[in-house]
């Protein structure tokens, strides 16, 4: 039944990716329709590109730092691709998500549009979203409705130890994630030290590890959990590495969802996981900075142990030299299975 469930699933496209269209103008002004809005999970993403002439404003990409800059009446406004902030002068203003690079353009969401550059022009803009119900899907809630069901223990009575690991390398195809500015890209880094990980596991351990993607390419929400969907799988990695405006941030961070059950010991086995992969990572001489809670990152609401890396930072030039040559993406192969496989070790002893 889930099996079949799980089919229906990747019949959804608009749930995923899709096209729309929205009306946008300043204050006054009759306003535009941009018909080329991809929506994903339930969010709607314009290209930049084409809302700013709308507004009045223009921008231009930086493709050496690869920063987008804007000229705003408050002075000049900066992002990049994959980062959490808005830069505007020595201010950071945090974004709900992301800018990302869809379809070949750099694309903000509709909180940008309707929030954040109105505060920048100190005008008032009407924007409306001409698809209603994919507008009405909230972004956080609907990739754990769709997939929480997936990410429960499905282990029987008896059998201990990890019997099959699943390895998310974020992003993929023309979403080429954060971006460093030598032109470095998430999606590479994050698939090579995936397959490092899965060959170590399989040669060492003999236990299977199911990748979403093995090559650069697209994934749909859908798509992108199909390797959970094994009933062997007893554990969860998702990759990722991102970056920053300021080039002093650095170090690889660990996240957990924060709705899985506590036990006594302060976590439970997600947090498990994530201390034998920080401790693993550390005695590599990986800088981790710390394990978070996160309540708005894709980990899903299910039990199964599940952890979110980000490697480090593309826009920091120590993380950048590990993450960018095979050699560091070996060694964090090796960092990971080894955290991996302590926590392994770990089920063994305690189940």
């Amino acid at each position: 039944m889930v099996r079949l469930f799980f089919v229906l699933l990747l019949l959804l496209p608009a749930l995923s990716v899709a096209e729309g269209a929205v009306q946008l103008a300043l204050e006054g002004k009759p306003p535009v329709t941009l018909d080329e809005v991809y929506h994903r999970d339930g969010v709607a993403y314009l290209a930049v590109d084409e809302v700013l002439p709308v507004l009045g404003l223009s921008g231009s990409w930086n493709s050496v730092k690869h920063i987008y800059s804007i000229k705003t009446p408050r002075g000049r406004a900066q992002m990049s691709p994959g980062s959490q902030f808005l830069r505007l002068g020595g201010q950071f203003q945090p974004l709900t998500n992301p800018p990302s690079f869809i379809d070949g353009r750099l694309r903000v969401d509709e909180n940008f549009v309707v929030i954040h550059l109105p505060a920048l022009l100190n005008l008032s803009v009407y924007y409306r979203n001409l698809d209603p119900t994919v507008e009405q899907l909230p972004a956080p809630s609907s990739l754990d409705r769709l997939f929480s069901f997936l990410l429960r223990k499905q282990k029987p009575a008896g059998v201990k130890g990890l019997r099959a690991v699943a390895i998310d390398p974020a992003h993929g195809g023309a979403d080429p994630g954060s971006m460093g500015p030598n032109g470095l890209k998430e999606k590479d880094v994050v698939l090579a030290v995936a397959q490092g990980l899965q060959k170590r596991f399989k040669m060492h351990l003999g236990l299977p590890v199911y990748l979403s993607r093995d090559a650069d390419y697209s994934l749909t929400a859908a798509q992108r959990f199909a390797a959970v969907n094994k009933p062997e799988v007893d554990a969860l990695i998702l990759l990722h590495a991102q970056a920053a405006l300021s080039e002093t941030a650095r170090g690889a961070v660990l996240f957990i969802r924060p709705q899985e059950q506590r036990a006594a010991d302060g976590g439970g086995d997600s947090m498990a996981l994530a201390s034998q992969l920080r401790q693993a990572l550390s005695q590599a001489g990986i800088l981790v900075t710390a394990i978070e809670r996160a309540p708005l990152l894709p980990l899903g609401q299910g039990d199964l142990p599940t952890v979110l890396v980000e490697l480090g930072y593309l826009s920091n030039s120590t993380d950048r030299e590990l993450l960018g040559q095979s050699a560091g993406q070996e060694r964090l192969a090796e960092a990971l299975y080894r955290g991996l496989k302590a926590f392994a070790q770990q089920q063994q002893e305690i189940e």
